[in-house]
């Protein structure tokens, strides 16, 4: 049977227009002023310390706490309800994996601690800007997904940063894209090729006041943060687990495979095995072929049993 909205009957569609009002017209105003007044005070004081700051290291740390400052506006700005579970990270660690589920999850982790991020670079509107101005400060590694050979030179940086005295640690969200919170996709092994222990962080949204998930091809940040500033509130659990480390004799795909459970697990997510970059770019044909090929061969191994007396 077709959907039909709940709030189209006499009794809660002026309910929901009081809703309406109060979102759109009291929370949405408030929320888009306080978000621009706290970003401008942080970057003029950002602008301040990268001049008056001369010594790198202490600027750095002065940028990192700003950043935090940023994110925590950020996160006020859709009265973000944020649970945190479990050990809080520290700079002992050097390598976080999350799975993924929109660009707020950086915002909302670096609200509690100045991570570096890996992410996908952006070369034009304010993401890019802020990308280029405020993320590159603290050590963010940029990636072109559409550029192939771009991987090697982001594995090395990967590589130099982890085992950089003094660097923040790094966050990454190996599964590549955003995924609707329900599933966990495929995680990338390049996080778990650095011989360090991998600490696992689990997100759980509850669905209740506003899905959080982006989906990018759909529509723009922007307009996601907007959807997110005209909600009731985004609620969220954050849990902090216990570093892991490869075990002896263990591959790199089968060590991403069990932190994947362990997240997925805490967070209450079903894990599939696809990778999550076929939302942007089409399977080869040779790709395609071993999946007909061995789901072929398990339909006929299935047939063959019910065959067989």
């Amino acid at each position: 049977q077709p959907y039909e909205p709940w709030n189209w009957n006499f009794y809660l569609f002026p309910l929901w227009c009081v809703g309406f009002v109060v979102r759109y017209v009291f929370l949405f105003p408030v929320r888009l002023v306080s978000l621009i007044l706290g970003m401008l005070l942080c970057l003029i004081l950002w602008s301040i310390a990268d001049v008056v700051i001369t010594n790198n290291t202490k600027r750095k740390e002065v940028e990192s706490r700003l950043l935090v400052c940023m994110c925590n506006v950020f996160v006020w700005s859709w009265t973000g309800v944020v649970q945190f579970h479990g050990p809080q990270p520290s700079r002992g660690a050097k390598v976080f994996v999350a799975n993924h589920t929109s660009m707020i999850d950086f915002m909302i982790l670096e609200s509690k601690f100045p991570f570096a991020v890996i992410a996908q670079k952006y070369n034009r509107g304010w993401e890019g800007w802020l990308q280029s101005r405020v993320l590159d400060a603290v050590g963010c590694i940029k990636f072109d997904r559409n550029d192939s050979s771009d991987r090697a030179a982001v594995a090395k940086r990967i590589q130099d940063h982890v085992h950089e005295h003094g660097s923040n640690p790094l966050l990454i969200f190996p599964e590549g894209t955003c995924v609707n919170n329900e599933h966990c996709v495929m995680f990338k092994r390049s996080a778990f090729d650095l011989d360090v222990p991998v600490c696992p962080i689990a997100i759980k949204y509850n669905k209740t006041f506003v899905d959080a998930f982006w989906n990018s091809k759909r529509e723009s940040f922007t307009m996601h943060l907007y959807k997110l500033m005209t909600s009731w509130a985004v609620v969220a659990d954050v849990w902090f687990l216990e570093p892991m480390e490869k075990l002896q004799g263990e591959s790199s795909i089968d060590f991403a495979a069990r932190v994947q459970k362990v997240i997925a697990e805490r967070a209450s997510l079903r894990v599939v095995p696809w990778d999550g970059m076929y939302k942007y770019i089409a399977p080869k044909p040779e790709t395609r072929e071993r999946r007909r090929r061995a789901f072929a061969e398990l339909m006929k191994s299935s047939l063959q049993k019910e065959k067989k007396p």
